[in-house]
């Protein structure tokens, strides 16, 4: 009986979540000209979609995973061993989190960037960039629909 429970509870938190974010992502909250920025700092970065992400995922080695959104987006449910910095304050935290500052800084880390909706991590990308890190990738995606795919979530 706990076990149904138990199952219940997460299946419905699960559900709640991938319809909030669904409606964040919907909701726009600014003009078009910042569709505009940000197409254009796509083209500055390298991005991939879900499903490219998704096969680096499985194999990403020593890669760092980033999740750049806040964190109660965070504490909601991340990618398995994602490491969470808000995009607010990763040109900061970034160094000792991944870099390895002070010791031996490596500046070339596989990195792979995303959030709820891609924007905050095509952002997060440049802002890496422009910091000297020289192999951070954007991942275009709605974590919504990492959810609806089934693919792996931790809280």
């Amino acid at each position: 009986m706990k076990l149904r429970r138990v199952v219940a509870l997460v299946v419905v938190s699960m559900v709640v979540i991938a319809f909030s974010q669904v409606l964040w992502a919907q909701e726009r909250n600014w003009p078009e000209s910042y569709d505009q920025y940000l197409a254009n700092v796509k083209k500055t970065v390298t991005v991939i979609n879900m499903s490219e992400f998704r096969k680096v995922f499985d194999k990403k080695g020593d890669a760092v995973i980033l999740d750049v959104r806040e964190p109660d987006e965070y504490k909601t449910g991340h990618l398995p061993g994602a490491i969470g910095i808000p995009r607010g304050v990763v040109e900061v935290r970034i160094w000792k989190a991944v870099a390895g500052y002070p010791d031996k800084t490596d500046l070339n880390k596989k990195i792979y960037v995303y959030c709820a909706t891609g924007g905050r991590a095509v952002l997060t990308t440049k802002s890496l960039k422009d910091i000297g890190f020289t192999n951070v990738t954007a991942v275009d995606m709605r974590i919504a629909d990492w959810i609806k795919a089934g693919y792996p979530l931790e809280r």
